[in-house]
Formats: C-alpha cells, structure tokens, sequence
C-alpha cells in the first residue's frame, strides 16, 4: 500500500467515523491542523509518492455504554494514526473511570491483541469501538470481584508482594527518544535489566511487580511497529515480610545489577543488527539463556 493510499483510508475513516458520532460529545478531533493538512495531501497530491504531511491526526470517540447497573458508563477512546496505518495498528487507549488501573492496561492489551489478530492492515477504530461495547462489562466485572474486601479489623494480612520479570520484544527500536525514555523510566521506577536497540529490539526489566506494569502501560502506548511481552515471570514473595526484607528479598531475585542498554558488535548497513552469539553468552552469563529460543525460535550456542 502506497503512502497516498494510506493517507486515503485514513481521511475516509475519518469521514465515516464523523457521520456516525456528529457532534464533539461523541467525537472530539483535537488536531484539526493535522487533519486539514491530511485532506489536503490526499486531494492536491498528484503522486502516491509524495511524502505525507509530518502531523497525523488524534481524536477522541466518547461513549456512554449500558453495564449491568442502571447507570450509563463513561468510555472514552484515544486514537491517533501512525503514519504508516492502516498498514500498522493505530494507537487506542481506553479511558473508564469504572476500572481500575490495571484494568485499563488488560482491555488495552485485549484490544491490541484482538485487532492484531483480526484487522491488520484495514482501518478498525470502528472495529474497537464494537469490541469496548461487547467486552466492556467483562472487565467490570473482573474488576469488581478483584476489589479487596472491607476491612474488618486493623490487622488484615498485608498485600502480598510479587517479584517480576518482564521480556519484551519490538520489531526493531532505533529511535533516540524511546531508547532514552527505556533508560529513563526503567532508572525512575527502580528496575534493573536491559535493553537491546536495533533490529529486533529487546528489553528486559526486573523489580517489583507494581513498577514492572507501570513500565509496561508507558512503553506499550508509543509508536511501534510491533512490541508485545514475549516471556513473562511472576514470583510470590513471603506476605509476612517486612518492607526492609521484602526490599532485600526482591533484590536477591535480580539477575542484573542495574538497567544498561547493551550493544553487541552492531553491523549491517545501517549498524543495526546485533551479534546473536554475543547475546546468548550475555544471557548465559545472566543464567537466563533459556528466553534466547523463546525469543528466536533456535536454541543458542
């Protein structure tokens, strides 16, 4: 697909969504330049390989949708275009003052999952808007048996803490500005790890479960061709633990000292691929080579 035909089927999404959702309670543009600029290159370009305008457009679809309850709920979707869709997912987010925060990151992972699998390389934003009204209730749901019970008396057992491990695979992380933000983010909520830039993108972070997810729901929404959690590892620690001992439990499990990005023997054209040996040995040395075949299909040497 040309970009001028990308450009295309967003401007006709664009319209289609317009007539559905006519008034700015229902749909909300918030970059009227992006999408005039859009129009303009669609209607005036006289190549399909012109390059589009730098700005794609964003805009808000708000729906107040039944639940079990006989009040409405508020929903809200963010969507904007990478400049690549539809041949790329766009950027949804789901906004519900009905569910918690680690709801909102599961509906934002079932969505993905779900358009990935069923409408890739079409437009979808309708296809997600159907997808919120169906599952919705779902989640509330989910979200309500979740809910921690009153408390009866001052001595309920503590929450009980989990050690995570989370590693993630990118098609390809060349960006500047993510590689910094992975650096910044992983520093800021205590993580150790790594990450590997280039083609394919890897990265590793490690600490505890709570600040693991929170790295996860800011890396996930920016741009990227593909990211996703490859391998996962969640490990109960002993409720009775104190903080301090929690703390010294947690890093006992750590098997990096700190968040590095790491490059090994960068080449190709454009220095953006890493030597896979290289990285097996790093994994060995870390005593998780184990994620290398889950990550590239072939067992390291």
């Amino acid at each position: 697909m040309s970009m001028l035909e990308r450009a295309e089927c967003q401007l006709a999404e664009i319209e289609l969504l317009t007539s559905m959702f006519p008034t700015q309670e229902e749909l909300e543009i918030t970059d009227q330049l992006a999408l005039a600029e859009l129009r303009d290159y669609v209607e005036g370009s006289a190549s399909t390989d012109s390059p589009p305008p730098p700005s794609t457009p964003q805009f808000f679809i708000k729906q107040k949708l039944d639940t079990a309850s006989t009040e409405k709920m508020d929903v809200i979707l963010s969507c904007a275009y990478p400049s690549e869709y539809p041949s790329v997912l766009p950027e949804i987010t789901v906004r519900c003052a009905g569910l918690s925060r680690a709801q909102q990151t599961q509906i934002h992972t079932d969505l993905n999952a779900y358009l990935m699998e069923n409408c890739q390389g079409e437009v979808c934003v309708l296809s997600a808007v159907d997808w919120v009204k169906d599952n919705l209730q779902l989640f509330i749901n989910n979200s309500l048996s979740a809910a921690p019970a009153p408390k009866k008396e001052s001595s309920s057992p503590r929450p009980q803490e989990v050690f995570s491990r989370l590693w993630i695979y990118s098609h390809h992380i060349y960006n500047k500005t993510k590689r910094k933000n992975i650096l910044e983010w992983s520093k800021e909520l205590g993580l150790s790890g790594f990450s590997m830039p280039g083609k394919p993108g890897i990265v590793c972070v490690e600490g505890p479960h709570s600040a693991c997810e929170e790295f996860w729901s800011r890396v996930k929404v920016l741009t990227w061709k593909k990211i996703m959690i490859r391998h996962r590892e969640d490990i109960p620690l002993d409720r009775q633990l104190e903080d301090s001992r929690a703390v010294e439990s947690i890093d006992s499990l750590r098997k990096f000292t700190g968040f590095e990005e790491a490059m090994f023997d960068p080449h190709g054209n454009r220095g953006n691929h890493m030597d896979l040996g290289q990285l097996y040995q790093f994994l060995n040395e870390k005593g998780c080579c184990d994620v290398f075949q889950m990550y590239f299909g072939i067992e390291g040497r």
